[in-house]
Parts: C-alpha cells; structure tokens; sequence
C-alpha cells in the first residue's frame, strides 16, 4: 500500500469516527431533544441525518479526490480535523451533556472554523470547495437552530 493510499484510509477512518461518535452522543441525547421547544419553522427531523451523512461523504470524495492527485495541503488538514473534532465536541455539549448555552458556544466556533476551511479550499482548489459549500451553509442553518433552541428553552 502506498502513502496516499494509506492517508486515503485514514481520512475515510477519521471521517468514519466523526460521523459514528456524533451519531452515539446525538442519540443519547435524543429524549432530551424531543422534549425542547422548537420553533413553528423547523427542519424535520429525517432531513439532519441525511444532510450530514451527505456532508462526510463529500469531505471523503475530496479527501480521495486531493490524495489521488497529490496532497491535502497541511492548513486544510488540520482545519479538517479540528472541524471534525468540533462537530464531534458539539454533539457531546449539546446531546448528551444537554448543555445548550455552551452548545450555541461550540457550533458558533464550529461555524467560524468551517467558513475558514471552506475558505482555504477554496484557495487550494475551487472545484473541491464548491462540492464542499454545503458544510458552512449547514453550519449556518444549525447554528441558528441551535441560537432558537436557546432561546425558547
């Protein structure tokens, strides 16, 4: 195996264990959640799944996609990570822990860490950070779900 192939394993794994450790603290969180008051305008509920399950399929397009063809330059890997630690800490603050001040604390910091990275991709390789637009647009619409929840609980 090679050493691009190797980073592609890796990256597919991180991605893999952000997605599946989001997944444990959303779901031991999930009675609390069903108890919040939410807004009359709302995301359903079956749409937030698949549009993150969308989004970490689309980082692994990319990190294929930069590994293929030479590297993922180290600011937009490190960006990458600490965004998927960040997604991974929000989960935790906001889900299991049922925090939703520091919650709002984390995707706000979350949201700025994303727009960033959509930024250096962007730098590096236009084509990637249009497949990739969705990510900050996400963040965006979370984190003001997140500020509504916050305010109506």
């Amino acid at each position: 195996m090679n050493n691009n192939t190797k980073k592609i394993v890796w990256s597919f794994v991180f991605i893999i264990l952000v997605a599946v450790l989001g997944s444990v603290f959303v779901n031991l969180g999930s009675d609390w959640f069903n108890s919040l008051t939410t807004p009359t305008e709302w995301v359903p509920n079956f749409i937030i799944p698949v549009v993150w399950t969308g989004i970490y399929g689309l980082f692994a397009l990319i990190c294929y996609l930069w590994y293929k063809n030479g590297e993922i330059p180290n600011n937009v890997l490190a960006l990458m990570i600490i965004n998927g630690v960040l997604n991974v800490l929000w989960c935790l603050v906001f889900f299991t822990l049922n925090q939703l001040l520091l919650g709002n604390i984390v995707i706000i910091i979350n949201l700025i860490a994303g727009f960033f990275l959509w930024s250096l991709i962007y730098k590096n390789n236009k084509a990637y950070s249009y497949t990739i637009l969705i990510y900050p647009i996400w963040l965006s619409i979370a984190t003001t779900l997140n500020l509504a929840l916050w305010i109506l609980n």
